[in-house]
């Protein structure tokens, strides 16, 4: 349960912030209600995030499979929920995003995929945990602007998962939107 009121005061910016997000997402989701009790941080997150929506150095599938990573480090299901379905709208493998909390054991990565997920964990630790030979398998494949790329990307999904996770917000139900159930 959320430790925040999701029912915010209902102002102009609010009213605007949830026509959007029912427009892109099909519903408003739970950290625009969260954060719409103080206007200024609503107001800068969206702007941040319009901001990051435009980085397009990281190939979208590696991306993905950090922030997912991030998220299940952290332990925020909203993120990961909300993360599933919009990475499967966007056409990644199921399997590759539901192995993501177990990556380790998992026989669906490539090397470079594998390298991205230790590599985000290693950011998220506190302090982090990163080593010069992992950065330096990443910076040969990825490169110099992907690596920078990455590297934000692990930090914004530490900031929204630990601003969701701190507020109590919980899955709010989009993977199970996602895939079509196998028969019977």
């Amino acid at each position: 349960m959320a430790r925040i009121s999701l029912d915010p005061p209902r102002t102009l910016l609010v009213r605007l912030a949830e026509w959007y997000s029912r427009r892109t997402y099909g519903k408003v989701l739970d950290p625009v209600h969260a954060l719409a009790h103080h206007p200024g941080v609503l107001t800068a997150d969206a702007r941040f995030e319009r901001s990051i929506a435009r980085w397009d150095k990281l190939d979208p599938g590696l991306k993905a499979l950090a922030l997912m990573a991030t998220s299940a480090a952290i332990g925020c299901s909203w993120c990961l929920d909300f993360g599933y379905w919009e990475s499967r709208r966007h056409g990644m493998d199921h399997r590759k995003l539901q192995e993501v909390p177990i990556w380790r054991q998992s026989d669906v990565y490539t090397p470079l995929e594998r390298d991205v997920m230790e590599y985000a964990e290693a950011v998220t630790a506190t302090p982090p945990t990163v080593d010069d030979t992992l950065v330096d398998r990443l910076r040969e494949h990825l490169g110099e602007a992907e690596l920078v790329e990455l590297t934000a990307m692990v930090g914004v999904e530490n900031l929204r998962s630990r601003i969701n996770t701190a507020l109590g917000l919980t899955s709010q139900g989009f993977k199970d939107t996602c895939d079509i159930p196998v028969p019977n």
